[in-house]
Parts: C-alpha cells; sequence; structure tokens
C-alpha cells in the first residue's frame, strides 16, 4: 500500500511546482528597449507632433495678441501685449508639464498611444489654423516678425490686389483668350529661362494687351522690346539655336523678353517690384540702379516717390495681370475680388512672384 500511495505523492507534487512558474511567466512584459528601432521611431514621431502643435499654438497666439494690441501706446498695447506673451510661457509650461503626467499613463496603457496622440494633436492644429478665418492672424504673426519690410510687402500686395479688383472681368477675359495662341511659346521660355510663366503673361499684358505691334516708342512685337543688352539678345539667340533674331517674331520676342526679366531680377537681387521696374526703364538714365543710388533709395517703397516722370505704376499692373492669369489658370474663371470669400482666397492663393500672405 504504501509502495503504490508515495508516488501519486510525488507525481501531484510535481505537477504543482511546475504549474506555478507557468503562470507567473504569463503575466510578464518585455520592457520596450530604449535604442530599439520601435521605440526611437514612436518617440520621433511623438516629438514631431508636440514641435508642430507648439509651434501653430504660438504662432496662433502671437498672431491674435500682435492684432489686438497694435499699436504705440506703453500702457494700452506694448504692457498689454508683453503680459500676454509672459502668460502664454506659463500656459505652456503648465501644458507640457500635464502632457509628461499623461504620458505615463498612455505608455503603460500602451506604447504606441503617446506618438498615437501627439500625431493627432499636430494634425488637429493644422486643421484648426488652416481654416479661413485664421488666415489674417498668420498675416498679423508675419507682420510682427517681418516688421517693416513685411508691413511694406502687404502694402504693395494689396495694391496689387485693388488694381485687380478694378479690372472690367469681360475685357480682362478677352485679353486672356488672345494670349491663347501665344501660350506655348511664353511657357517655353520662361522654362528656358526659369521665370515664372505668369510673370511674363503679365509683362505682355501690361505691354501690349496681347497684340503685337511695333510702337511709336520703337518698342517691337508681343513684349514691346526696345532697348536690350546685347549679351542678352545673345543669350536668347542661342537659347532659340538660330542665327539672327526676329522681333517680329512672337516666339523670339518672348525669349528675349524672359532673359530680360532674369537678368533684371538677378541685379535686383531677386526683389520682384524693383525687378520688374528695371525691366521697364532699361538702360536708360543709367538703369534703376544708378538711380536709386542718386536719390538714395533702398527699396520699391522708398523708390516711389521719385518716379512721378517714370512708370511708378508698373509692377503693380504687371503683377495684377499676372494674377488673373494665375486665377484663369487655376479655377478656368476669373473671380470678382469683391464677392463673398473671394478676397480672402485669392489672397492664399498668392501673387505670382510672391509667396502667399498666409
Amino acid at each position: 500500500m504504501k509502495n503504490t500511495t508515495k508516488p501519486k505523492k510525488a507525481r501531484s507534487q510535481s505537477v504543482d511546482k511546475t504549474s506555478k512558474p507557468r503562470k507567473a511567466v504569463r503575466k510578464r512584459k518585455t520592457p520596450l528597449a530604449f535604442w530599439s528601432r520601435k521605440n526611437l521611431l514612436l518617440l520621433v514621431l511623438e516629438g514631431l507632433g508636440l514641435a508642430i502643435s507648439a509651434l501653430l499654438g504660438s504662432m496662433l497666439t502671437l498672431g491674435s495678441s500682435a492684432n489686438s494690441f497694435s499699436g504705440s501706446s506703453f500702457f494700452a498695447d506694448l504692457l498689454p501685449f508683453a503680459a500676454g506673451i509672459a502668460l502664454w510661457v506659463i500656459i505652456a509650461a503648465g501644458l507640457l508639464v500635464g502632457w509628461l503626467k499623461c504620458r505615463s499613463w498612455l505608455w503603460n496603457k500602451s506604447h504606441m498611444l503617446p506618438a498615437v496622440f501627439a500625431l493627432s494633436l499636430s494634425l488637429g492644429m493644422i486643421w484648426f489654423v488652416s481654416h479661413d478665418g485664421y488666415t489674417q492672424v498668420f498675416t498679423h504673426f508675419r507682420s510682427l516678425v517681418g516688421g517693416k519690410q513685411q508691413a511694406a510687402r502687404t502694402t504693395l500686395a494689396h495694391q496689387v490686389y485693388a488694381a485687380y479688383r478694378r479690372y472690367d472681368q469681360p475685357q480682362l477675359q478677352n485679353m486672356i483668350q488672345r494670349a491663347e495662341i501665344f501660350d506655348s511659346d511664353i511657357q517655353q521660355a520662361a522654362k528656358v529661362f526659369a521665370v515664372d510663366v505668369n510673370l511674363l503673361h503679365g509683362i505682355a499684358a501690361a505691354e501690349s494687351s496681347f497684340i503685337p505691334r511695333t510702337s511709336h516708342d520703337g518698342g517691337q512685337g508681343l513684349f514691346q522690346i526696345t532697348a536690350v543688352p546685347k549679351f542678352i539678345l545673345q543669350q536668347a539667340t542661342q537659347a532659340l539655336a538660330i542665327a539672327k533674331l526676329d522681333l517680329a517674331n512672337p516666339r523670339h520676342n518672348a525669349f528675349v523678353a524672359a532673359a530680360t526679366l532674369k537678368h533684371y531680377l538677378a541685379e535686383m537681387n531677386d526683389d520682384l517690384f524693383l525687378g520688374l521696374l528695371a525691366y521697364n526703364i532699361g538702360p536708360r538714365n543709367g538703369g534703376l540702379s544708378f538711380i536709386m543710388q542718386q536719390y538714395g533709395a533702398s527699396d520699391f517703397v522708398s523708390m516711389q516717390p521719385y518716379l512721378q516722370t517714370l512708370p511708378r505704376d508698373y509692377p503693380i499692373r504687371v503683377l495684377s495681370y499676372a494674377l488673373a492669369f494665375k486665377l484663369w489658370q487655376q479655377d478656368g474663371k476669373l473671380l470678382a475680388y469683391q464677392e463673398g470669400d473671394n478676397a480672402i482666397r485669392i489672397q492664399r492663393l498668392g501673387i505670382p512672384g510672391m509667396a502667399a500672405l498666409f
């Protein structure tokens, strides 16, 4: 009897000893190594999401503050603005502390949750600030950071929008339709000389309204080419792979215009308004560079008052026509600037050659 019962006890004890460790192993969680690829990827995504949210939140706050407290009064404007910035720093620090506490709880639930929540927050911020109602907020932020230069840029941009608004829409549409037969040549010229094709359209519209002719002042063809430096004519000749230029040929005319525009933009350090003004003035009176040195002007805004006998509105007209071509290419129609939300939409689209206000 004893021999038969003892083995049974031994079997039961051995079964009990082996069952306990198995249950303990199932409850353990393998920690995620810090230097593992998965953990580093999650950290990068989390950091990216938080950085985007912080940047957009700061821009939104500063832009709103700049709009609400714009002015030069110390107590009514400057002091409240500074107090608002200090308050935002405190709030941002509190949000960071709250995130760190929340992150521990999310990490314990799932290693992926912190990255998922951070990216979701950034996507929500992107959607929030990209709404049309917040375009002006970012315009105020750019004015705050850009200072005098951005203020001048915004003023000139609105001159372009105002010029576009004053155009007769049916006449403008007819001119755009006249331009279709020259479109291929203008696009090729823009591509060869790496200039904005809409700018070339705008120049042709301002110069000839897409009715090529020889003017009494010597202007020839589609772009009314007059006095052009010889090296620019050589560049156009080489690009066309021809022996001799014929300015009555719209294709030749467009290549010369594109080469001229590229030259004057480079001469004016890619300042769009000065480049277009230099294009129109050409080498007359020593060229725009000499005229600016003579009057001590450094930009288009400071140069405008001295242009009583010169085309002070030429860049505005060119860019307003270029804007019309850009709208036509984008939507297949011309939008009335003053109707509905068209003004904001056009500003978001931007003037050719210039960054959008948003």
